[in-house]
Formats: structure tokens, C-alpha cells, sequence
């Protein structure tokens, strides 16, 4: 081969070789085949699953690695803690719900990271409903019926959450609010005691982020689904009337999940990503995967993912201040 065509065709391969890092902006770094996603909570839970799924699917559709770590602890603020710490260079994203973001300041404790200007929302990826479920203890056959026993007996229906300040209380505190009626509430830590409670009739109704377990007690008779905080009825449980079907709009809470990524990460990194978690959203498998665990998959744009975070901040902010709400209470 003559050397001017040998000079050529390595010039070319070379080409080939680096422009699928060069042309996209993960670029300009030393392992650009890289990327790291860090789960703000332990693993085997629906949040690690759905992770390690997406990881799975951004790693073909963005022609790189991608590793998944869990850092869990204070109801994700230590995951994304450290993703607000994490160098701006498109190697490293935050899996999370947006309670650590959207709640947990309005709450008066400490945060690590200051959420309005060390994260850059990237997608939003699901929602979990919740699911407001009768036990054994409760008579009711429709929340409606339910809200009725609270006015006429008040105080005696007891409403079991995973804590005090979780999402379940501020749904429980603004359906006390708009419905007029007084309910207990019964903090617990976590939801695996509280579901074996709830099956043993120990309170009246429970909220609790929806699952293939927990659909798996309502299926058989076990726990009744009264309503559920969510965009739209489950397909898993067609006959749930989600609260602002019930009149509760306010009250109709439920967690999104999505990726995060540090601030001052370059928007071209965001929006590759965003249009990956997107399109990996509109495979069918992918789909069906999320639902199955009783979630929906969500989507959208970075900035709507935004938006709908810094909605949710103010919701919170008006019912935690009203409620008196605190990590402690």
C-alpha cells in the first residue's frame, strides 16, 4: 500500500474510532466510556431495580459503561448528596425520588447539599403511586364511607405511614385539611413492620408506595384499596379511583423518580441524556418491566422535570408550614 494511502486510511479509522465520544458531550475526560450511576437507596428495592434496568439501557444507547452504586441514608439526601459534590463532567448521575429535593428542606433539619443550586434535574423516569389500603380493622367499603367514620367518630380511625414527614403523612395532613375530619396518624419506621401490622387489623387504613407484594395482598383479599395517589388508575388495579377522581386533587401525591445530575453540567450532557432515558421509557419491554412492580413510567423533557420538582417544593412547603410538620413530629 503506498504510504499516502496507508496515512489516509489510519486517519480515517482514527476518525471512526473517536468520534462517538467526541461528537457527543460525554467528551473531554479520561475514561469517557464511562458513566456512574449513584442509587440513593439500598439495593433489592424497586428503585435499585429500576436503575440497574435504565443502567442497562443507557449503556447500549449511549455506546459506554455504566455502573450503578448504592449510597443510601436519610431518605436519599446522602445519595444526593454526594452526586452535588460529584464533578460537573457527565460521568455522574443521581438516581433518586424528589422527596430529598422537594420536601425534606421544608422540614428544618440540616440538608448536605443545597437542592435549588447543586442539582440539575435530568429526567424524571417514574412515578410510584401510593396506595391508601383498608386492613382487617377497618369496616369501610369505599373511602368515602371511611371519611364518614373519621367525622362522626373523630380520631378513631387510625392511619398507619412509613414516618413522620414522609410523603404518606403530608398526603394524610392534606386530606385532613380538604375533607375536614380528624384521623390519627401512626408513624412507623419503614414500611416492612407496617404491612405486617396492617395485615394483623392493628389501625384502619395504611398508605404505602405501591409493589408486587403489596398488590399481591389486595389481589387476595388480604388489604383493600380504598384510593391511590397517582396520575392515573393502575392497570394493575383498574378499580381504584385515584384521589383527585375522589376530590382530593391536592392530596393526590405520589413519588417520581428520575436521574440527576451535578450543577453546572453542561445542557448538551443533560439533554443526551434526557433524550436516552426517554427513548429507553418507549421500549416495550422496558415499559412493561416498570409496571409490573406497580409503577408507571413517566418521561418528558429536563426542564418540565423541573418544573414539576419546584411545584411540588411549594405544595409542600404550604401544607408542611400549615400542618406544623417536622422530621420529628
Amino acid at each position: 500500500m503506498p504510504a499516502f494511502n496507508r496515512r489516509r486510511c489510519l486517519g480515517l479509522l482514527a476518525r471512526a474510532t473517536v468520534l462517538p465520544f467526541a461528537a457527543a458531550p460525554f467528551a473531554a475526560r479520561a475514561d469517557a466510556g464511562l458513566i456512574r450511576i449513584i442509587v440513593a437507596y439500598p439495593p433489592g428495592g424497586v428503585a435499585d431495580a429500576t436503575a440497574r434496568l435504565l443502567a442497562d439501557q443507557l449503556a447500549q444507547r449511549l455506546g459506554v459503561s455504566a455502573v450503578v452504586e448504592n449510597k443510601a441514608g436519610a431518605g436519599g439526601a446522602i445519595g444526593l448528596g454526594a452526586i452535588a459534590k460529584a464533578v460537573p463532567d457527565g460521568r455522574t448521575f443521581g438516581f433518586a425520588s424528589v422527596s430529598p429535593v422537594a420536601l425534606l428542606p421544608h422540614l428544618g433539619g440540616k440538608m448536605p447539599f443545597d437542592p435549588q443550586k447543586d442539582l440539575a434535574p435530568a429526567a424524571s423516569v417514574l412515578a410510584s403511586p401510593v396506595l391508601l389500603l383498608a386492613t382487617p380493622a377497618s369496616h369501610a367499603p369505599d373511602f368515602s364511607a371511611l371519611l364518614e367514620r373519621a367525622r362522626e367518630e373523630p380520631g378513631s380511625v387510625r392511619w398507619a405511614t412509613a414516618g413522620s414527614a414522609a410523603l404518606g403523612h403530608v398526603m394524610l395532613e392534606q386530606i385532613k385539611a380538604s375533607a375536614k375530619v380528624d384521623i390519627t396518624h401512626i408513624p412507623y419506621k419503614g414500611g416492612g413492620q407496617q404491612i405486617n401490622d396492617a395485615l394483623g387489623g392493628h389501625f384502619e387504613v395504611l398508605s404505602t408506595n405501591a409493589g408486587p407484594a403489596v398488590i399481591g395482598h389486595v389481589r387476595a383479599g388480604r388489604l383493600r384499596a380504598l384510593a391511590a395517589g397517582a396520575p392515573a388508575r393502575l392497570a394493575a388495579l383498574p378499580d381504584t379511583p385515584t384521589l383527585s377522581e375522589l376530590g382530593l386533587p391536592e392530596a393526590n401525591r405520589f413519588s417520581v423518580f428520575g436521574l440527576f445530575a451535578p450543577a453546572g453540567t453542561p445542557a448538551a450532557v443533560i439533554e443526551r441524556m434526557n433524550a436516552a432515558v426517554n427513548a429507553a421509557l418507549n421500549e416495550p419491554q422496558t415499559r412493561q418491566k416498570i409496571e409490573a412492580a406497580g409503577n408507571l413510567p413517566t418521561g418528558g423533557s429536563a426542564a418540565a422535570f423541573a418544573r414539576q420538582i419546584q411545584a411540588e417544593s411549594q405544595a409542600n412547603a404550604r401544607i408542611i408550614k400549615k400542618a406544623g410538620i417536622t422530621a420529628g413530629s
